[in-house]
């Protein structure tokens, strides 16, 4: 049977993050129990279970005999109840320490997606076990999801003060995997990207990776969200952990 503090139950752990976390945990030696909505076959010594965060079934099984849960699931809606019914669970089976993901403005920027972020990051914090919460920029991946669709159009827009810091997953999951093995430290010094870019900066940098041309157009992007932005209140200078790998450098891997 396996012994409590070796066990790491990971949510989301075929996501973006997750394909690159569970290696890592494997390869520390760590024994690991990944959670999926949908049935998986173990692969590779991994723990398959099947649960629900959002309904909270399946979770009591998931988390029995687990240390430590590093939650990486999220989507575009529902992740303070996800998370908060993960960490009813979580405290009913005695976790020692949870370990979230979440994104550097969660408490500044007025969009639906922040505010449920901060709504997750509020439930971990307040379920009575130790935690740790690390906040990164938007990943290389997601700016690329981005530019690839904005390049499909005759014009591409270029939002005024819309500065983006993206950083490479890989050195996310990295920090996460540091995270998860040591002692829970609360909220943890940001992590984002070496280089502040503009949206324009990104197209460009995309467009001459694929050696395509586009005209950009400059737009304002208004209200709350917008004076946010312009006040980069995504983006973590100072006090913050710096990424090495820049967006050059995904491109030439990635696109090039």
């Amino acid at each position: 049977m396996t012994e409590t503090n070796s066990l790491l139950l990971v949510t989301g752990g075929t996501g973006t993050l997750g394909r690159l976390v569970v290696p890592m945990l494997r390869a520390a030696g760590r024994d690991v129990r990944v959670l999926s909505r949908q049935p998986r076959d173990p692969a590779d010594g991994i723990d398959q279970v099947t649960g629900d965060l959002r309904t909270g079934e399946g979770l009591a099984a998931a988390v029995e005999g687990a240390g430590t849960v590093l939650h990486l699931a999220g989507g575009p809606k529902g992740d303070e109840e996800a998370t908060s019914n993960l960490m009813e669970a979580a405290a009913a089976a005695g976790v020692r320490h949870v370990v979230y993901i979440s994104v550097i403005g969660a408490d500044k920027v007025p969009l639906s997606w922040f505010a449920a972020k901060l709504g997750a990051e509020r439930a971990v914090a307040g379920s009575g076990l130790p935690w740790t919460t690390l906040r990164a920029a938007q990943f290389h991946d997601l700016a690329l999801t981005v530019v690839e669709k904005m390049a499909k159009l005759p014009v591409i827009p270029a939002p005024g003060g819309l500065r983006f810091q993206p950083v490479d997953a890989r050195e996310v999951a990295a920090r996460l995997v540091e995270l998860t093995l040591g002692e829970p430290a609360g909220l943890v010094p940001d992590l984002a990207g070496p280089t502040v870019y503009g949206m324009a900066e990104l197209s460009r940098g995309y467009l001459a990776a694929r050696g395509k041309r586009r005209l950009t157009v400059p737009v304002r992007m208004p209200g709350k969200a917008g004076r946010a932005y312009r006040a980069g209140a995504n983006l973590s200078v100072e006090g913050a952990h710096v990424g090495k790998r820049t967006w050059e450098d995904f491109l030439a891997e990635r696109v090039s």
